[in-house]
């Protein structure tokens, strides 16, 4: 299944293109789910501690969540820690999950 290009943000790196977006998961975790913007291959899902979501629920209580949002630079730099870790981006495959925690990009 690709990644849609309608709420999809697209992000160049390497000069290959990539499609991303950020979905909920449980509560305290977001996903990254990334995957090459031009062939059909294996898509990566980095699992990202935040309570991004949970901010309209608890406002305006919010002073104790960590309200962590995904950048595009960040983006780069977890397709680029990806590719090193062994992500083939154009070949077909299961999805490779990740944790991203202080900068460090680990295989589930």
């Amino acid at each position: 299944m690709t990644i849609s290009k309608k709420g999809s943000r697209k992000i160049v790196v390497d000069e290959e293109e990539y499609r991303w977006i950020i979905s909920a998961t449980s509560k305290g975790r977001i996903v990254l789910i990334t995957e090459h913007g031009q062939e059909k291959g294996q898509r990566i899902e980095v699992y990202i501690e935040s309570d991004i979501n949970e901010f309209w629920v608890e406002f305006p209580y919010v002073d104790d969540l960590n309200l962590k949002i995904v950048k595009p630079k960040e983006v780069a730099v977890i397709i680029t820690k990806a590719i090193e870790q062994g992500w083939r981006s154009k070949e077909k495959g299961a999805p490779i999950a990740f944790d991203w925690f202080e900068n460090k990009l680990v295989k589930r």
